[in-house]
């Protein structure tokens, strides 16, 4: 665990680092492009806390372990934290290059929904305990990631605001190398660090539901 979080600390200092001081300003948008450092790296560290929500959910229904259902959680938890920095990152880049923190583009539309999505497996979560609560929340964690493909090709399909895709193009990345290596750095950093939360709660989701036993037992 220590050496998870060590590891994703210095990669975000070094990825931070090579980002703001080292990495060339873009022509057009200037200094507020350097947002795309933390808002990519977000986006993907969220898209790979909903793949495993989806897969650890339709693996609880599959063989009701409960197992399953602590992973789902914490990685849903964790996936409404870095959709947050998502939406937060881009409003921050949005002002100083749209004039606005927000507007209902269709990227920006898509993205909020899926928060709200996952904000509401959460409160099934907490308000409905239990195994039927599990269950429900684990349908709405299989069928919230529908809105991902929705979210990329929006883009691409749709007249939008939003920058077409810089990285994930099929003929190859748009920008150079000095943008990439930082920008590989923090995603890497972003997705050890989603590792090591990820682990912290699923031990004290273990640990809870170890406690609940000792008290229901000892009732």
């Amino acid at each position: 665990m220590r050496l998870l979080l060590t590891l994703s600390l210095a990669l975000m200092l070094t990825g931070l680092t090579w980002a703001l001081a080292l990495a060339p300003t873009e022509a057009i948008q200037g200094p507020p492009q350097r947002i795309m450092y933390l808002h990519v790296p977000a986006v993907i560290t969220a898209y790979a806390a909903l793949a495993v929500v989806c897969v650890a959910s339709l693996l609880f229904l599959w063989r009701r372990d409960p197992r399953w259902d602590r992973l789902a959680l914490a990685a849903a938890e964790l996936a409404v934290l870095f959709i947050t920095m998502t939406l937060v990152t881009g409003a921050l880049w949005g002002r100083p290059v749209w004039g606005t923190w927000w507007t209902w583009d269709a990227r920006l539309t898509t993205t909020l929904i899926l928060w709200f999505i996952y904000v509401g497996y959460l409160v099934v979560r907490a308000w409905a305990p239990g195994e039927r609560g599990a269950r429900a929340a684990a349908v709405i964690g299989v069928i919230g990631i529908l809105d991902v493909p929705l979210i990329h090709w929006s883009v691409i399909l749709l007249r939008t605001l939003h920058p077409q895709p810089t990285v994930f193009r099929p003929e190859g990345p748009a920008l150079p190398v000095s943008m990439l290596i930082p920008l590989a750095i923090n995603a890497a950093a972003f997705l050890t660090l989603f590792l090591t939360l990820l682990t912290l709660r699923v031990r004290q989701e273990r640990t809870l539901a170890r406690l609940v036993e000792i008290l229901e037992g000892g009732a």
